[in-house]
């Protein structure tokens, strides 16, 4: 069978697909592909199911040479213009790559993660049903390094129908971002804080959250501490420091910090390409009811992803 022999990775490039759900109560968060949509793009592309696992390239600069046949590729996500041999070929689009040929993906001109998807998927050992790479837990295959090699799987009798997808270029100005307000919007004296700011990414964020540099939020209660609940990924968490973070795909099952919004599902995948320093604007995308100040408690009901 086909492999992929790693030359180069790029800052960190990971084998994901649409991660382990179901696994909360054992401590195992979902993990799975933080642009899930560019994810699934690159499957459909090559007459993949949306669950084959695919390459997960943080900024560019990842490199690999196919060797033991031919294969076909699509390569999703943040454009890093790729290219087979030195020759470039459109992102959003299937790409034949023959026995011996290089494929490389450069710097990307706007996002930060791109998708590597081959027509059978990577076909790497599954850990607790999933190919994901969990980066705060450390469960799944191991991030990329050079030299190693990803097998391919066996694909579908099914053959790509599209060239190239129709798909808008990844913006890189203000990122907009709708939100729900969280089940302790209450332990703030303002939480309109969070829509009426103007936030910017910072250079920790990762797969386990982004982080926002802005105006900080005002707890009520700052002495007192919340009981550990069920967190999910878009959760908006606010530590001590008043500045929040926005829960990513490898987030802990359980948080202490309070939870004043939630990202909709609509837009969580929009994260995954936000770049550091990178200005982000929230907005309620439902009214917030003022219940006014109430007394901390550890409320029920509150999801497991």
């Amino acid at each position: 069978m086909p492999s992929l022999e790693i030359l180069r990775t790029g800052p960190l490039a990971v084998v994901q697909d649409l991660g382990r759900p179901g696994l909360a109560h054992l401590g195992v968060s979902r993990s799975g592909a933080a642009d899930r949509r560019a994810h699934q793009l690159a499957n459909r592309l090559v007459a993949n199911p949306d669950d084959r696992a695919t390459v997960e390239v943080t900024f560019g600069g990842f490199a690999a040479r196919l060797r033991g046949g031919d294969i076909d590729i699509a390569v999703t996500g943040a454009d890093t213009d790729p290219t087979v041999d030195g020759i470039k070929f459109g992102t959003n689009s299937i790409q034949h790559v023959r026995d011996g040929q290089v494929i490389a993906l450069g710097t990307p001109r706007a996002g930060l993660r791109t998708y590597l998807a081959v027509r059978g998927g990577i076909a790497v050992q599954p850990v607790l049903g999933s190919r994901s790479y969990d980066v705060l837990s450390a469960i799944g295959p191991s991030p990329l390094r050079a030299g190693g090699r990803l097998p391919v799987g066996e694909h579908t009798p099914d053959y790509p129908e599209l060239d190239q997808a129709p798909v808008a270029a990844i913006p890189g100005g203000v990122v907009e971002l709708g939100v729900v307000p969280g089940p302790r919007d209450d332990w703030f004296v303002d939480p309109d804080v969070l829509v009426h700011n103007d936030w910017v990414a910072s250079d920790r964020s990762d797969r386990v959250g982004m982080r926002l540099m802005g105006r900080p939020l005002q707890c009520r209660y700052p002495d007192r501490q919340l009981p550990s609940e069920g967190t999910t990924r878009g959760a908006i968490q606010v530590p001590p420091n008043g500045l929040p973070v926005i829960l990513g795909p490898d987030h802990p099952v359980t948080g202490g910090y309070p939870v004043v919004g939630v990202v909709i599902d609509e837009d969580i995948d929009k994260i995954a390409q936000v770049r550091p320093g990178q200005p982000v604007r929230l907005h309620w995308s439902r009214p917030r009811v003022l219940v006014g100040a109430q007394a901390p408690s550890a409320g029920a009901g509150w999801p497991f992803s």
